[in-house]
């Protein structure tokens, strides 16, 4: 499925992907990097880990089905003889797990590389794959060999042979920039009233609604989709009530964007439960937003309290756009933009609530009709094949996956938790959630990662321990970890659990929460045995302590800087607790933040003034507004 969108810096062509290829071939040093292949087959570009690792790489999704080839052509500068590295990593070895299972090869002109790429070393590093002979245009394949999260992140020829590519960060960021040709300061990527940085329901409620109000927008998200968790590719079933009294038209907008759930809508669901196209088109009807998608901020230009620009780098070619504003919004969950600018923060380092990777299996004959049936094959596009039969659909065994052979866990019988997870639809659902206790930053690969190791180990043994769902097959996982708590910027006000409880009433009042005060920690009925590497969830929503009568109103303050002067947020990482995060976290109420962080950023510009001064000098007229809405039921 393909959408149309406006955008600066955002489209993509295979013309601009060789044009990189061939310039990376101008010295003796030839880069190719993955995410830049002309043809990416079934591997997905995983963007999500570039600020630890330097780069996005590709990831072979199979779920346990080699995907199909990615290929591209690179011209070089001469042919002869090269030594061939690859970046990559054995992903299980962090937990020194057998098999390696992110086995792949590379192909030259169809030829297979005699090395196995992806079996060795925890971290990333570039293994060497020897020397090779190359002809002056040479077709690069990577062959997926197993479907289980192969990944790589670049190729790199050298003409001396032995040349050792640089590992450390900062020297790998010149080399690729120097080898690649790329520019050493960014592009101009335009001046604009307002910068939104990270396009879920929060970033783009926040540049709707302020795109309406006058103001010129930079949206900018590092997916092809908009949505963040509540998009087709994480699958989280936006939650919250909209529409409050006594200010019935905050939530427009949301409503614009998010369909009314029915009967079939809820987590891990088929794509269009998450209508992609219809948050594009809400967002591409608007002629103030410029529209950056496939673009990631990770540097930030400030002083004096104050944000000057945005740094953006693209995904796939890795060129660079520096945004100025004269106010940020920073939407990205992690509170990205806030603690690159130096804003307060906090952060909650252990105990915290997870990150979840839904998935779901389906009978292998229904999931093979639909994929006749559907134009976007979205069932499992990752797959090379379709098939319909009726016999049993083997699933390999996974010795480096978690070890559930002797263990309880939702959807085996022996699970002694309550009845939503037993059977099938146990599988894959919120609870399947990792990395409480690591660093919800740094550690985000190895959290994807475990939640990838106790779905492959539950998969197994079901299948093959237990010989259950012989005609089934595992049809979707996410990717991109759903993440629920990292970062939270600190303004003017910390909202705080006891602020629900005791039904505070706060004077800007600006977006009702309605969602308990729902915190996650590791389930006992699954933890014996995976202590410190916990991979099921329970929840505090609805239990006694944990609810409030609602809708409560929580303050404007909250949603801007008490440190970086033009700074505001939405989404999860604005001033709460950690304990108050867990009311205000759910989607539909993140969009409510957007809306009137939209709203305060136009009062901003009327009156040339910072998002403070609208509480201590305007905050009549935001309410105004927001009686008014910005949505087309409040026009």
């Amino acid at each position: 499925m393909f959408f149309q969108m406006k955008s600066a810096a955002a489209i993509f062509s295979a013309f601009a992907l060789l044009f990189f290829l061939q310039a990376a071939a101008a010295s003796d040093n030839v880069l190719v990097e993955a995410e830049q292949f002309e043809q990416t087959g079934g591997w997905v570009v995983d963007q999500q880990f570039m600020d630890q690792m330097g780069s996005p790489f590709l990831l072979a999704h199979g779920l346990g089905e080699p995907v199909r080839d990615a290929e591209t052509t690179v011209k070089f500068p001469a042919a002869g003889k090269y030594r061939v590295w690859v970046r990559t990593r054995d992903w299980v070895a962090p937990w020194k797990a057998p098999g390696a299972p992110g086995k792949f090869q590379v192909l030259l002109n169809g030829k297979k590389i005699k090395t196995t790429f992806g079996t060795e070393g925890a971290d990333w590093h570039w293994q060497d794959g020897g020397t090779v002979r190359v002809k002056e245009t040479t077709k690069v394949a990577l062959h997926d060999l197993t479907g289980f999260e192969g990944r790589c992140d670049a190729i790199l020829f050298c003409r001396d042979l032995k040349f050792t590519p640089p590992n450390e960060s900062a020297a790998l960021t010149k080399f690729r920039r120097e080898t690649l040709g790329l520019p050493e300061s960014p592009e101009d990527g335009g001046h604009y009233d307002l910068v939104v940085v990270g396009g879920g329901i929060a970033g783009t409620c926040t540049a709707v609604t302020a795109a309406r109000l006058g103001l010129t927008v930079a949206l900018v998200q590092d997916r092809p989709v908009l949505g963040g968790n509540g998009s087709s590719e994480v699958r989280v079933w936006p939650e919250g009530h909209i529409n409050q009294q006594p200010f019935p038209h905050i939530g427009d907008v949301v409503a614009e964007l998010l369909k009314p759930r029915d009967k079939n809508d809820g987590n891990a669901k088929d794509a269009q439960s998450y209508a992609d196209e219809r948050k594009f088109a809400v967002v591409n009807a608007e002629p103030n937003i410029t529209l950056l998608t496939e673009q990631r901020v990770n540097e930030v230009e400030a002083s004096g309290g104050i944000i000057r620009s945005v740094v953006a780098q693209h995904m796939r070619t890795a060129r660079r756009v520096r945004l100025t504003a004269r106010w940020f919004a920073d939407c990205t969950g992690d509170g990205a933009v806030g603690f690159l600018s130096g804003a307060d923060s906090e952060m909650t380092r252990e105990d915290h609530m997870g990150v979840s990777n839904l998935w779901n299996v389906k009978d292998a004959d229904a999931a093979a009709k639909e994929l006749l049936k559907c134009e976007c094959k979205d069932t499992n596009a990752l797959n090379t094949t379709v098939f319909i039969s009726s016999k049993p659909v083997p699933f390999p065994r996974c010795p480096w996956a978690v070890d559930l052979s002797d263990k309880p866990f939702p959807g085996r019988t022996n699970y002694p938790g309550h009845g939503e997870r037993g059977g099938l639809k146990a599988l894959g659902g919120w609870f399947w959630e990792s990395g409480f206790k690591r660093d919800p930053i740094t550690d985000v690969e190895w959290m994807r990662d475990q939640n990838f190791r106790a779905m492959y180990g539950a998969w197994d043994t079901l299948k093959n321990v237990d010989k259950l769902y012989p005609n089934y097959k595992l049809n979707w996982s996410a990717f991109i970890a759903g993440k629920r708590e990292s970062r939270r910027l600190l303004g003017d006000v910390i909202l705080a659990g006891d602020d629900f409880r005791t039904n505070r009433v706060w004077a800007d009042g600006s977006f009702p929460c309605s969602w308990s005060i729902d915190l996650h920690l590791p389930d006992p009925a699954s933890q014996k045995g995976h202590e410190g590497e916990e991979f099921i969830s329970t929840a505090t929503v609805g239990k006694k302590g944990y609810t409030y009568k609602g809708p409560y109103w929580a303050p404007y303050r909250c949603l801007y800087s008490r440190n970086v002067t033009n700074l505001f947020m939405a989404g999860r990482d604005i001033s709460v607790s950690h304990e108050a995060l867990g009311a205000v976290r759910v989607m539909r109420t993140c969009g409510m933040m957007g809306e009137v962080v939209g709203m305060a950023a136009s009062l901003c510009k009327e009156h040339n003034t910072t998002p403070r001064d609208i509480y201590e000098r305007h905050l009549d007229e935001l309410k105004q507004l927001m009686e008014r809405g910005a949505g087309k039921m409040g026009k």
